[in-house]
């Protein structure tokens, strides 16, 4: 008996490891038959399941399909000839014939009763790009534009007298529970007359995808927290829950004859409405999987992501396709670091004594930091163990002790080698951190965020006090801050060149301001007593000012902590033409940056 057990539960597995699953989308219903999308092609399949028959076979995406109300046609998206177009093709297959010629968006939403494809587009709105929904009739191409602003998806009822629509086109973040000012809302509208009418104005978030059928409007919304299929009368009342799905959304949902098929996660399910019953097509592809085969990359070095210099500068750490290398600079050997199958690199960086590197490895299942011995190879020590977000790389302190990073959450971290500990700087609310920049006594750090009304302020961390310190205003965008050579100075870039292009008077048809060649190099002294580096030295402040690289000689100025105060008063502007700069670094004789045409 147990042997027999063992047969089955050893063959159930293997026909579940054969089954050739795959992610569907876009999915149809007309009778017994639902075509849907896989690897960017159409398929149909019955509704009871099985094996799919592909349809088209095209490089590119053929998407958000609708059957015709006779069954024959399918109306869909697709680029054949470039640009994404609407094209019609018979249900078994067979030549696709192209039905529109717009050059921009068109975007398949369905069917008439009367046998014209339903569409939205932009076309008709000017350059507001605002969709509308027009009807194109396939044989003779001629389209009629419906007088509804900003719909994007409709459904007509039987008889063609009311029309169900959605205002506004989707969410694009599909952000979860959202209820800002462009959630979507159903609708109403009759021919010839004045006003649609609104039907969900009882909930401010997401209603969407209307559907008719048997005097009930059936749609897609998120009252419960998840989107599942909802239902009520014409006239918005008596309200009802169709499915109770909880986490995965549903999306792309079809009626036809009294059932729904949409998508739900990777799967597509039935709904009918007579039973209220649910249930998942089991589908199986017939294809050669084209995308999944082994493929050789004859030019990994078009696909660097990552680059880094040793600290001497006679080696370079390249990351091509999550596989990492590190190649000297002349003539050598190429070595690729830690070869191990199935695990992807990033965001590599040289240790102060170039004889290991740090960088981000999933080899754990969430991206955390690792450091790679370059004398052994396949040497290696997971150092961070906590990570639960993506993660950025990191910069690492030049004394080697610590290193910072920042995560999705905006937040950002410090590591202490010698205590193994990670600890919180500072946490965002709008935006990354950026310019992130160590003391060249790795004793603070410098950066860049942005306060609540957006514009990005200079901050510093003392790190061996844990204290944050605001150096510049919220009145005006300051970014990519750079410490001098001796650490007693910060350079940073201020957005404050506000000169429009436009001249003024604008008058009413004039363009709105134009800015351009904003930035502007300042440099911040820390301590009292400093000159700026970019003035002339003279006999009488030679000695108390050195140039910049040195530090100082004075034993005052050497145990002198930074004065953060009056910091406005201290700030001096290089002598740099505006423009449009990034990227600030400073070195003992020279600034570098970049500048954007």
């Amino acid at each position: 008996m147990i042997r027999w057990l063992f047969v089955v539960l050893f063959l159930s597995l293997s026909n579940a490891a054969d089954a050739k699953l795959g992610y569907f989308r876009f999915p149809s219903l007309h009778g017994d038959l639902v075509t849907f999308t896989a690897e960017g092609d159409l398929w149909s399949v019955p509704v009871a399941g099985g094996k799919a028959t592909r349809l088209t076979t095209h490089h590119a995406l053929e998407y958000r399909k609708a059957i015709s109300p006779d069954g024959t046609k399918i109306a869909f998206n697709a680029a054949y000839e470039g640009e994404t177009e609407v094209w019609l093709m018979p249900i078994d297959g067979g030549l696709p014939q192209r039905l529109t010629f717009e050059g921009h968006y068109m975007q398949v939403q369905g069917w008439t009763p009367d046998g014209k494809v339903l569409c939205s587009t932009g076309r008709y709105s000017g350059p507001t790009r605002n969709l509308q929904l027009v009807e194109i009739d396939p044989d003779s191409f001629s389209q009629e534009l419906l007088p509804l602003h900003q719909a994007s998806e409709g459904v007509w009822n039987d008889d063609k007298s009311t029309l169900f629509f959605t205002r506004f086109n989707r969410q694009s973040s599909y952000t979860k529970r959202y209820k800002g000012g462009t959630a979507q809302n159903l609708w109403k509208w009759s021919p010839g007359a004045e006003e649609a009418v609104l039907l969900t104005a009882d909930y401010p978030g997401t209603s969407r995808y209307p559907m008719w059928s048997n005097g009930r409007v059936y749609f897609v919304s998120d009252r419960d927290g998840t989107m599942n299929i909802w239902s009520m009368n014409p006239e918005g009342g008596e309200l009802n829950q169709q499915t109770e799905h909880e986490g995965f959304d549903v999306h792309e949902p079809s009626l036809h004859d009294g059932r729904i098929v949409y998508q739900l996660g990777a799967d597509l399910h039935l709904y009918d409405i007579a039973t209220d019953t649910d249930r998942i097509i089991e589908i199986e592809l017939v294809s050669d999987f084209e995308q999944t085969r082994e493929k050789w990359i004859t030019d990994p070095t078009s696909q660097i992501h990552d680059v880094a210099i040793s600290p001497n500068g006679d080696r370079i750490a390249l990351v091509s396709r999550g596989r990492m290398f590190v190649t000297p600079v002349k003539e050598g050997r190429i070595q690729e670091v830690s070869r191990r199958k199935g695990v992807r690199y990033r965001d590599v960086a040289f240790a102060k004594d170039g004889k290991s590197l740090l960088a981000l490895s999933d080899e754990s299942g969430e991206y955390e930091f690792w450091e790679f011995d370059l004398e052994e190879i396949d040497k290696r020590n997971q150092i961070t163990h906590d990570g639960e977000v993506l993660r950025n790389g990191a910069v690492i302190s030049p004394d080697g002790k610590r290193f910072l990073w920042q995560d999705k959450n905006l937040k950002l971290w410090v590591y202490d080698f010698g205590s193994r500990e990670t600890s919180l700087i500072a946490s965002s609310r709008n935006g990354s951190f950026s310019g992130l920049d160590w003391s060249p006594d790795s004793k603070w750090i410098a950066y860049s965020v942005n306060a609540d009304n957006d514009f990005a302020q200079i901050w510093l961390y003392d790190v061996e006090n844990h204290a944050r310190h605001v150096l510049t205003s919220d009145r005006i965008d300051a970014h990519d801050p750079a410490w001098s050579a001796d650490g007693n100075r910060l350079f940073f870039i201020v957005d404050q060149n506000l000169s429009s292009e436009v001249s003024s008077p604008w008058g009413m048809r004039q363009p709105e301001p134009f800015f351009d060649n904003v930035s502007l190099i300042y440099e911040l002294p820390l301590k009292t007593g400093l000159r700026s580096v970019f003035e002339e030295p003279n006999e009488a402040t030679r000695r108390v000012n050195p140039p910049i690289g040195q530090f100082l000689s004075s034993l005052v100025e050497k145990g002198q902590p930074f004065n953060l105060r009056n910091l406005a008063l201290r700030m001096k502007k290089a002598p740099v033409p505006p423009g449009n700069y990034s990227s600030l670094k400073a070195t003992a004789q020279n600034l570098f940056f970049t500048h954007r045409e």
